[in-house]
């Protein structure tokens, strides 16, 4: 008869344990998102930061690169296009936003 009651007496002790592990339930998740924060937030927004000042310090001779791959020499700008020669005579115009990158300054200048 005493079993029955030592038995019945420790699942109520467990329950008070129980209170801490649903916090310990959050726990796997919060660092779940900590791992994806640091692996794939943080990177991709750094990434659009240098993206963003590439964009912002384009200027007329700067050889860049297109996301489509075309290569140029920038010889006009406005605030969303810019125009690129690719060829000797051959202008084209592209988004701003499109422009992958900064290759260098044009042969011709310094």
């Amino acid at each position: 008869m005493f079993d029955l009651v030592y038995a019945m007496g420790t699942g109520g002790s467990g329950g008070g344990a129980g209170g801490g592990g649903g916090l310990g339930a959050f726990l796997p998740l919060i660092i779940i998102f900590a791992i994806f924060y640091f692996l794939l937030i943080r990177p991709q927004q750094k990434k659009a930061k240098q993206h963003k000042l590439i964009l912002s310090s384009l200027k007329k001779g700067d050889r860049v690169v297109s996301s489509g791959g075309l290569h140029g020499v920038i010889t006009g700008l406005t605030d969303d296009l810019v125009t690129m020669e690719i060829s000797p005579k051959i202008r084209v115009k592209v988004s701003r936003g499109s422009i992958a990158g900064v290759v260098g300054k044009a042969a011709g200048q310094a």
